[in-house]
């Protein structure tokens, strides 16, 4: 599903193929949650751009355009609601899945490239020429690449504002600007405010603890989402309980002390999850939050998903049973691929007792515990590019590839680029010795979180699929996934849903106590 462009309530409405504006209208007048984050309402007599979910009275329709995110809003002109609060609302995953250009653009600036760099590295970075990028950029988004990121960092800094009592300085560090001065400036021009007067408004926290509400497109199963990564957590470095996620994270770069954080549900059912941050520097803030909606797949649009994959008799009925499964992914790369290469053709669970040892091994100790459980960082590529693995449960195939891929990422041969292709990424990584295609690709669904990740050799995947019991070959597999696409990697975690359900299930049967067998005849 891609997005509607209207440039101003009086002009020419360019609708996108899919959501013309109508449905828009449609969305906007019932509130629903559904359409949020997928366009914005601008109203011509307000100057005011707002969620379709706003609370407020809606406009008359002559009054409105619609717009296909925040970015293009602001470009027209127009500032954010304060009720509503635009920078509450999810991403269109749309643009920042998959692997157009556009896409993996948006990546690049959803991690700061355009911060300290200037359009025409961005556009080299994905292959284009700048003039060609601006032009992509307008055409699908209604904003140039240099709008979409000043949208970005502005809508994060209201959201500093309005949440926490992070001093403004330390706001205007954490958006990216390079001095308050430029802030101030910046904030004032776009929004027609100071920074300081939003503080006058309630809802900010008032301890050590800072907190910020991560908004997602309903329906969303944090249950399962919980399940899957409780199944894998790492003692030490991870703690999943019933309620939430809690883990330890190291500063990319400098001596700064670790912080942890913790995500879960936000309070009243509100779409949302709570992210509470524990000692981490102002300027990793957003990086941080970019990370944590990644790992969480909070820009989903499980609607477009649906779409694609209901159309599968196999599929059809796992998407009614869960209609919110999102896909899991990882905090660090790295972290990912070592237990990627640990799991080959092992279980889950002894794939985690391993990774566990190396873990609390090679990793770095704290001497104090940052918070219950977390006692400890998963280990560098530089401290495992020589290791001794001995006593740890690895094979010596298995050491050495986890030697190969720290050495690699060191030296730059494989990395985790958002600009990479999945075809790229693939390709680069099984050049590797001791890494085959379904290492590559679960690297690529757990690490890069990209929807269409697919690894055709799993063993699991091949035997869910069918429903006589058979198993498919992984070419007869990659054929009839075919038809999911951009999205197999969400089938793949249907399927493996399926699977451990289905494993629950047979282990219950066989644990249960049999009944006495005159019980048995009377009730027969």
């Amino acid at each position: 599903m891609s997005s509607p462009t209207v440039t101003a309530a009086s002009g020419p409405r360019h609708e996108r193929p899919g959501l013309p504006a109508q449905v828009c209208a449609q969305a906007r007048l019932s509130r629903d949650v559904r359409f949020d984050g997928l366009f914005f309402t601008a109203v011509a007599t307000t100057g005011i751009y707002c969620r379709p979910v706003c609370p407020a009275p809606p406009a008359h329709e002559k009054n409105v355009s619609y717009f296909a995110n925040a970015a293009a809003a602001e470009a027209a002109g127009y500032r954010p609601c304060l009720r509503c609060r635009p920078e509450l609302s999810p991403a269109d995953g749309h643009w920042r899945r998959g692997d157009a250009a556009v896409a993996r653009a948006i990546r690049l600036i959803d991690e700061g490239l355009l911060a300290d760099a200037p359009v025409s590295a961005l556009a080299e970075r994905v292959h284009l020429g700048e003039r060609q990028l601006r032009r992509l950029f307008v055409e699908r988004l209604g904003a140039a690449p240099l709008g979409v990121h000043a949208t970005r960092r502005l809508l994060f800094a209201k959201q500093l504002l309005t949440e926490t009592d992070l001093a403004i300085t330390d706001v205007a560090m954490a958006a990216g600007f390079g001095s308050l001065r430029r802030f101030n400036t910046t904030f004032k021009e776009a929004y027609r405010m100071a920074p300081r007067e939003l503080r006058r408004r309630p809802g900010a926290t008032r301890d050590e603890t800072l907190t910020l509400r991560l908004g997602y497109r309903p329906p969303y199963d944090l249950e399962a989402m919980l399940d899957f990564l409780r199944g894998r957590a790492l003692p030490g470095v991870e703690v999943v309980d019933a309620h939430g996620y809690q883990r330890v994270i190291a500063p990319s770069g400098g001596n700064a002390a670790p912080g942890w954080l913790r995500v879960g549900a936000w309070p009243d059912r509100e779409p949302a999850l709570k992210l509470e941050l524990h000692a981490v520097p102002p300027l990793q803030l957003q990086t941080v939050v970019t990370r944590v909606r990644r790992m969480f797949d909070l820009d989903a649009d499980p609607q477009a998903i649906a779409d694609t994959l209901a159309a599968d008799a196999r599929l059809r009925p796992l998407l009614r049973q869960r209609p919110g499964l999102r896909l899991p992914s990882g905090w660090d790369g790295f972290e990912i691929a070592v237990r990627a290469i640990i799991g080959q053709q092992v279980s889950v669970a002894a794939a985690r007792t391993v990774t566990a040892r190396l873990a609390a091994r090679l990793g770095t100790t704290f001497e104090t515990p940052l918070a219950d459980g977390l006692t400890h960082l998963f280990p560098t590529p530089a401290a495992l590019a020589e290791a001794d693995f001995d006593g740890i449960g690895l094979t010596r195939a298995r050491a050495a590839t986890v030697r190969t891929i720290a050495c690699a990422l060191l030296d730059g041969r494989v990395d985790f680029r958002p600009e990479q292709t999945l075809e790229e990424f693939v390709e680069r990584w099984t050049a590797l010795p001791g890494i085959g295609p379904w290492t590559a690709q679960y690297i690529a669904l757990r690490a890069l979180a990209h929807p269409d990740a697919f690894p055709a050799e799993d063993l699991v995947l091949q035997k869910t699929l069918p429903t006589d019991g058979s198993r498919l070959s992984a070419k007869a597999l990659g054929r009839h996934a075919e038809a999911w696409r951009p999205w197999r990697g969400y089938a793949v975690i249907h399927l493996w849903r399926e699977a451990a359900k289905a494993a629950e299930t047979e282990r219950t049967a066989r644990t249960a106590p049999s009944r006495p067998a005159a019980k048995r005849r009377r009730t027969q």
